[in-house]
């Protein structure tokens, strides 16, 4: 997911942070789509005049579906390794380092617990007065959970609703919505899952198996225009002749069926994936009767969900506050009565709410007070499953001009210049580790392995040493920036793409190249890009960087509205095809707009 503004590492935005839609102090059912119309005409213009430049996509989105297809777990993480090297082959993503997550709490409140993923669980927290405030994040961009794409909004989605199944304090999957663990078939190709007794949503109509139904293919029609549609394919699910999943209820709704094409690891991970959580039929619909907006149901506080909160007040761009939702079938393990969020993306006046006791719990402090916090008590470093990282629009009119490979070595003389381990050392500053790959360190292999390592069958193009450990990726990202070595391969790639340089290694006048970096608001975010900034002028590269809140922002850079950007993920489910699908031309999530 997206990762918003995580902590005071130089983090970044959900597609698991803060999500925030483009109101423009509106409605979305007002202004959305209007702005996206004009996006999507924007960046076809751009793709017409640019795309000359761009890769052939048709073999990785192949690839991709053949990696969907394979059964046998070697030939897979084979297939995998070589989606990697497609995709790092482009150079249009540039992974900067490997998140871990950053957050205070005041220590009269405990309980809080969160997953690799950035999944947050307030549910079962303790507080004085059983009343907790908060910030996560600023505006979210959806509560819908089948369209949110953001870390955040998939915190607020799981306070919402509820899936299937979900994780517990120690990162395990507990059945939630299901009574138990589903029945398998041998084959490993069907689910029968059985619910709860007396399954309510929060109005206290009857929760059942239709309502999955309804909801999984909803999230797979092509109209509810899901970024995550992709994930019933790469879950393997069968369709019937019609395009709908191949998915049923009982009868009586207590029971509901899944059938795949092949056997799915992951398949009980993404059981309890926001994106999966079922959806009040009734209510959508009545929202949203021609199916112009499908996200119009949930705009405003007061609509129905299945989680342990409900949305009671919603101040746009202000506040939004949480009740408990005493129709959840867990009501009774539910501690806090109420959370109130304060939505912000300003670090400082969140961390001075913190400080004088406004907020007891904050996701992000401005990036020069972690050095004063980073010993107390109450200031948390937790392990996240994602990567940090820079990413070009493929059809950018940078590229105007160039072929395919010069676009590439473009990208690969920015990639040159960045000094990640300055990045880590003195902007995250706490310990995050640089990062030579796309896929996270640590992710695991799907045969109980770790995919980012050397073995007989795969060997990185580079291993350099991070601390006490070997590391492994396309470069060694702790001697990139702007040293001799980097600087010349640098200039060697851009002239070979067209550009001249004086004796100095300093690009000419005649020409330049002028670039500008979108990013969110946030200290971090800011910090990182300024450091990029002076990496490149070390060769004359003029990087502007704008700044845009977060709801902006995140649609400017899905609709290829930039030339560079800002990006981060976080892993959805622990497997490195999360990492790769996410490119897929039609992917809701493919930013560098590769294909399009």
């Amino acid at each position: 997911m997206k990762n918003r503004m995580i902590t005071a590492l130089l983090v970044s935005g959900m597609v698991l942070s803060s999500v925030a839609p483009a109101y423009a102090g509106e409605t979305e059912a007002a202004t959305e789509p209007a702005a996206a119309a004009s996006a999507e005409a924007e960046t076809e213009a751009a793709a017409q005049k640019s795309s000359a430049a761009a890769p052939d996509w048709a073999d990785y989105d192949a690839l991709i579906n053949e990696i969907y297809q394979e059964t046998d777990l070697k030939k897979r993480e084979a297939l995998m390794h070589q989606a990697e090297d497609k995709l790092m082959d482009t150079w249009a993503i540039i992974p900067i380092y490997y998140y871990n997550d950053i957050y205070m709490l005041n220590n009269d409140c405990s309980g809080l617990y969160s997953n690799l993923f950035g999944f947050k669980y307030f549910a079962f927290m303790q507080a004085p007065n059983n009343e907790l405030s908060a910030n996560l994040a600023s505006e979210p961009d959806h509560l819908d959970p089948a369209l949110n794409s953001s870390v955040d909004g998939a915190c607020l989605a799981i306070m919402n609703f509820s899936g299937l199944f979900a994780y517990d304090k120690d990162g395990k999957l507990i059945p939630e919505l299901a009574a138990d663990m589903p029945e398998e078939s041998e084959d490993g190709l069907t689910y029968t899952f059985t619910l709860r007794d007396g399954l309510k949503w929060s109005d206290g109509d009857d929760l059942n198996a239709d309502d999955l139904v309804y909801s999984w293919n909803r999230l797979a029609d092509p109209n509810t225009a899901a970024d995550y549609s992709y994930l019933c394919d790469s879950m393997n699910l069968a369709r019937k002749d019609d395009g709908t999943l191949d998915i049923e209820s009982s009868d009586d709704g207590k029971t509901f069926t899944v059938h795949l094409t092949k056997p799915c690891a992951y398949f009980l991970d993404l059981c309890a994936f926001p994106a999966f959580f079922p959806v009040p039929q009734q209510a959508v619909e009545a929202a949203d009767p021609d199916g112009a907006n499908p996200g119009a149901w949930a705009l405003e506080a007061g609509f129905v969900g299945s989680g342990p909160f409900v949305l009671k007040e919603w101040k746009h761009n202000e506040s939004m506050v949480y009740e408990k939702n005493p129709n959840y079938w867990n009501a009774d393990a539910v501690t806090l009565d109420k959370i109130n969020f304060m939505l912000s993306a300003d670090d400082t006046a969140i961390y001075n709410a913190y400080k004088d006791g406004s907020l007891q719990f904050i996701d992000t402090i401005p990036n020069d007070e972690v050095p004063n916090v980073i010993n107390n008590d109450d200031f948390y470093i937790v392990p996240n499953l994602g990567t940090y990282y820079a990413c070009f629009n493929v059809n950018s009119s940078l590229f105007d001009g160039k072929t395919p490979e010069q676009a590439a070595e473009m990208r690969h003389a920015f990639s040159l210049l960045i000094d990640r381990q300055y990045i880590v050392d003195a902007v995250g500053q706490t310990g995050q580790e640089p990062a030579g790959t796309f896929i996270p360190d640590g992710m695991a292999d799907g045969q109980g392995g770790v995919f980012n390592t050397n073995d007989d069958d795969y060997t990185y193009p580079v291993t350099w040493k991070f601390g006490d450990k070997d590391a492994v990726g396309y470069y060694d990202p702790t001697a990139t920036g702007a040293t001799d070595d980097n600087i010349a391969q640098a200039v060697e790639l851009l002239k070979d793409a067209g550009y001249e340089f004086d004796d100095n290694n300093m690009l000419s006048a005649d020409t330049p190249i002028n670039i500008t970096y979108l990013t969110n608001d946030g200290t971090e975010h800011i910090a990182v890009a300024q450091s990029m900034q002076q990496d490149f002028a070390s060769i004359g590269i003029n990087m502007q960087i704008n700044s845009e809140e977060w709801n902006v922002f995140l649609n400017d850079r899905k609709n290829g509205n930039y030339d560079f950007a800002r990006e981060g993920w976080l892993a959805d489910y622990n497997d490195p095809i999360n990492m790769l699908e996410m490119w897929l031309t039609d992917s809701g999530n493919n930013d560098a707009q590769f294909g399009r």
